[in-house]
């Protein structure tokens, strides 16, 4: 799979001191939401207990402050949303990115139930070429915007990118109605979803973006500015 696929070519990059095993994740840390602070808004996730190595992963790299400042650097409108580089924190107008993250990566979780509904959370990671096993990026991750699919539309995903694997009714209604990415099923971990503020993802996802050697990069920055834990409680 290509870049445009959500293909990463790893680098070897440090986490600037930062050790995943020397941030404690605590009880009371699985139960909290995570609010992210973007220059298009404010939007809160919720990770899945159903994937624990994805989830405390990313507990981590907030409880550190890894992703402030960081880019959504790859912008496809009826697609996703995918941030995690962090080299473009302060990367210049232009510049491709897309190749930063730590030197590690998380085995694959796939649990039948998490899907590609508009709004969930899941790992990129490099192509199955050079990436068998479907190991997940320690820190690039995609917010799922999607489309309406029809029958019709499901059939052919099922037929020549699933490869005649099905696609469950309940999953086929959530995809007709809600929308989503229903190719990326079972082949990228699934770790959260968005519980409130959609509505910012669908405008980082309608940003501009460029055609040039930095493909889908916006051509006006979207920008994380901070993500924290807090509490959790029922979000509309």
């Amino acid at each position: 799979m290509k870049k445009c696929g959500l293909l990463l070519l790893f680098l070897a990059v440090g986490l600037s001191g930062f050790s995943q095993k020397e941030v404690k994740i605590r009880k009371r840390d699985r139960k909290k939401d995570i609010e992210v602070v973007t220059t298009a808004g404010v939007f809160y996730l919720r990770l899945s207990d159903s994937t624990p190595l994805h989830r405390d992963n990313f507990l981590r790299m907030v409880k550190v402050h890894y992703y402030d400042s960081i880019l959504f650097h790859r912008v496809i409108k009826g697609f996703m949303v995918q941030a995690g580089d962090p080299n473009s924190k302060q990367a210049p107008a232009g510049k491709p990115l897309g190749n930063g993250g730590p030197d590690y990566t998380i085995p694959a979780e796939f649990v039948p139930s998490l899907f590609h509904r508009k709004g969930v959370l899941a790992a990129a990671r490099e192509g199955d070429a050079s990436n068998p096993t479907k190991a997940s990026s320690a820190s690039q991750f995609y917010i799922v915007q999607g489309k309406k699919f029809t029958d019709a539309g499901l059939d052919s995903v099922v037929q020549f990118r699933l490869k005649g694997r099905a696609i469950p009714l309940a999953h086929r209604e959530v995809y007709k109605t809600e929308g989503g990415a229903p190719h990326l099923d079972q082949s990228y971990s699934i770790f959260g979803e968005v519980v409130s503020g959609m509505a910012v993802i669908d405008t980082i996802a309608a940003t501009p973006t460029s055609k040039g050697l930095d493909k889908d990069r916006p051509a006006t920055d979207q920008r994380i500015l901070s993500m924290r834990l807090v509490r959790r409680k029922k979000r509309n």
